[in-house]
């Protein structure tokens, strides 16, 4: 199974993703775990990408890309979860062609909604508690502006394919999981 899971920062992709790959046995994939394993590493990708985080900005394309190719080619055969990729429309791009390279045939994409105030409470409860320097209200917000701008293009980009489905994020974890599943299951039949 391949999957997307989509959503604004603070909208439980992490969490769901996680349980997702416990419950099929997929890899879950995180761009921005990988990030801030290469800075925790102080590697010389680390400290690139490091710069755009200490400036609330996305990476660009072009380092995540390359990251995420490296790291895709590990899991196509277990299947896998990413969470945190695509972010922009020339991200999902260089997905496709990395897939059909890969004879990788995407399943699905999960999209949570999640108010936007409520998303703001999320994280920075989760700053607090997991000590994330890029998480401060200002910088929040100017993700949240940067994900609004970038990822529409990519929702309708999946959705014209007809792979999105929709999920209210605003549920407990328990209840949003359960609303995946029924998309998920599905799938396998």
């Amino acid at each position: 199974m391949y999957l997307i899971i989509l959503g604004p920062h603070g909208a439980g992709k992490g969490t769901q993703a996680k349980l997702i790959s416990e419950k099929y046995g997929v890899e879950r994939i995180s761009t921005g775990d990988i990030f801030r394993e290469h800075m925790k590493n102080d590697t010389e990708f680390g400290k690139k990408v490091k710069g755009y985080m200490d400036a609330n900005v996305y990476v660009p394309d072009k380092l995540t890309n390359v990251l995420l190719g490296v790291n895709l080619r590990k899991y196509k055969s277990n299947g896998f979860i990413l969470d945190g990729y695509p972010r922009t429309l020339t991200q999902a791009e260089f997905l496709d062609r990395l897939l059909a390279e890969l004879k990788i045939k995407l399943d699905a994409v999960i999209n949570l909604l999640v108010d936007k105030e409520e998303l703001i409470k999320r994280m920075m409860k989760r700053a607090k508690e997991e000590k994330r320097s890029d998480d401060t209200e200002e910088g929040i917000r100017s993700r949240m502006r940067e994900y609004e701008t970038k990822a529409e293009p990519v929702i309708d980009y999946y959705r014209k394919k007809g792979k999105v489905t929709d999920i209210n994020g605003d549920q407990p974890v328990e209840k949003v999981l359960k609303d995946i599943r029924q998309v998920l299951d599905k799938l396998i039949g």
